[in-house]
């Protein structure tokens, strides 16, 4: 009990923190980002985000509320996180990843995912048609950035190796094509994890905008994300590599790996993703056109009900075709839906505690502590960059974009209100910077499986992928300099088309090298 008062009054007098209620916003100082310091430095040292958010929150209580050591807990459970769970946004948000989750569980152990890849194998005879349709598999499983790797991989793996493309290549292909193209939609996983994030940081900052246009406008704004979806048509179509990524695919073309072709019997289907995902867009489409969509704007609040409606039909579709085509029975489908709703747990965790890190945090004044600084310190048009920069950093170290997105939104949105940044590319660079983090970095969840799927090591996956990540890395940065003062949504073409141009460049010295 007295180490507890202690530290206390480490905080009250040596950090000049005066003892305040949840209720009351202190005059903006630097004590305001210890919570945030706090859950950053422990989310890299642990490689644990959610660990980090804990001690996040836990020290931003200690700093806010004045109560024994054994009444400590119970209040911050009281104040802190029940009324997170309490609120109907946020309630409304975690009920909707459930319906998110189970749906993608029964999609993944379905096999449909699978046997949807594998449509796409039927026309690939050379290294560029396998190359493109590991691509374009990628991308039509977009509904599970996790998923993506583990079910386009296996497909591919044993024509990749045939036809003499490296596995190193393969893994790139797989992670340009699952985080990348899910970050970029904002019905899914994904998107709704953003969106509440942004939702959370508008509250904070009296944001009337809502996070779906938000989310939306900053779409055009996501550079990173589109470089590395477009460098893999690009690099395959001009038949190019560099850096370790060349002697992998070298050694690759020169032996390649003799496979067995293996037929074998599954009761997947395609139909087992095309079906449930139209039954999903068109319960969605018909949804929100009854409340006006597209002429109305929809309140969130039924954009949210009508997705979670729009992902339990789609369940029901795919269990009643896993019922029809005898892929599984009734009880094992039921249980999947439910492991996969389950499976959300630390996903809801992490955005509980993340919420409660922002009350915390606006109860602290660091809004407008950042605000405060960005205001006199960086000027509108160099923060995107500036904010790029650190979001890849942050998530470099830690491995998660997602974490990265928790800490760095809540501190970009006033900065950019500060400064007179516009919005939609301040939310741009936190996602691109926070997914090129992830790419470059060897620790990150989408290097392991990316890699997994693939068949090769991550290490061996990190080093062929790091000069690729970086070659877009500063291209984007370029964008968001220029986007900075610009602020237009066109701008995402001449972005893709300095990728163009660099990637001929690069292709032209190492033809004059060769020569």
């Amino acid at each position: 009990m007295r180490m507890f008062h202690c530290a206390r009054r480490f905080f009250n007098r040596f950090l000049s923190c005066p003892k305040f209620s949840v209720d009351f916003v202190p005059e903006p100082s630097a004590i305001s980002l210890l919570p945030v310091l706090v859950t950053l430095f422990v989310a890299l040292t642990v490689r644990n985000v959610l660990v980090g958010l804990f001690c996040g929150v836990l020290t931003g209580a200690v700093m806010l509320t004045e109560t024994g050591l054994l009444r400590f807990f119970p209040e911050l459970v009281r104040d802190f996180l029940v009324p997170q769970v309490a609120d109907s946004y946020n309630a409304s948000v975690l009920v909707l990843l459930a319906f998110i989750g189970g749906f993608v569980k029964l999609i993944e152990r379905s096999g449909g995912g699978a046997a949807f890849a594998a449509t796409v194998v039927r026309w690939v005879t050379d290294k560029v048609r396998a190359q493109l349709g590991a691509w374009l598999g990628g991308i039509m499983i977009f509904f599970s950035d996790l998923g993506t790797p583990l079910i386009v991989g296996p497909v591919f793996q044993p024509l990749t190796d045939r036809l003499g493309v490296s596995r190193q290549k393969l893994a790139f292909i797989l992670d340009s094509t699952s985080s990348p193209v899910a970050i970029l939609v904002p019905f899914i996983g994904w998107g709704v994890f953003t969106m509440s994030v942004i939702a959370d940081a508008f509250g904070a900052n009296n944001v009337a905008q809502s996070e779906w246009d938000a989310f939306v406008a900053a779409i055009p704004f996501q550079f990173y994300a589109w470089l590395a979806i477009s460098m893999v048509p690009l690099l395959t179509v001009m038949r190019f590599d560099f850096g370790p990524m060349r002697i992998a695919d070298t050694e690759a073309s020169a032996a390649p790996i003799a496979t067995e072709h293996r037929n074998e019997e599954s009761a997947a289907r395609p139909v087992f993703v095309w079906l449930p995902l139209l039954v999903l867009g068109a319960t969605l489409f018909t949804t929100l056109t009854q409340l006006g969509f597209p002429f109305q704007q929809v309140a969130g609040s039924e954009f949210r009900a009508g997705l979670s409606a729009a992902y339990f039909l789609a369940a029901i579709t795919l269990v009643a075709l896993m019922l029809w085509f005898r892929a599984a029975a009734a009880v094992s489908a039921i249980a999947t839906y439910i492991e996969g709703m389950t499976g959300m747990m630390p996903i809801a965790a992490t955005l509980v505690l993340a919420w409660a890190l922002g009350s915390v945090s606006e109860a602290l004044g660091t809004g407008l502590f950042v605000a405060e600084v960005a205001r006199d310190g960086i000027p509108g048009w160099l923060l995107p960059s500036v904010t790029f920069l650190l979001a890849a950093i942050i998530s470099f170290a830690s491995g998660s974009s997602w974490g990265t997105i928790i800490i760095m939104m809540p501190l970009a949105v006033p900065a950019a209100l500060a400064t007179g940044a516009t919005m939609p590319v301040v939310i741009g660079a936190v996602l691109s910077g926070g997914l090129f983090g992830d790419h470059s970095s060897p620790v990150s969840e989408t290097t392991i499986l990316s890699s997994t799927g693939a068949g090769t090591t991550p290490l061996a996956h990190f080093q062929t992928q790091l000069p690729y990540a970086l070659t877009n890395g500063v291209i984007a940065l370029a964008g968001y300099l220029v986007a900075g003062a610009t602020a237009s949504p066109a701008l995402v073409l001449p972005v893709i088309a300095l990728q163009l141009i660099v990637i001929w460049v690069l292709r032209r010295k190492a033809a004059v090298a060769v020569e």
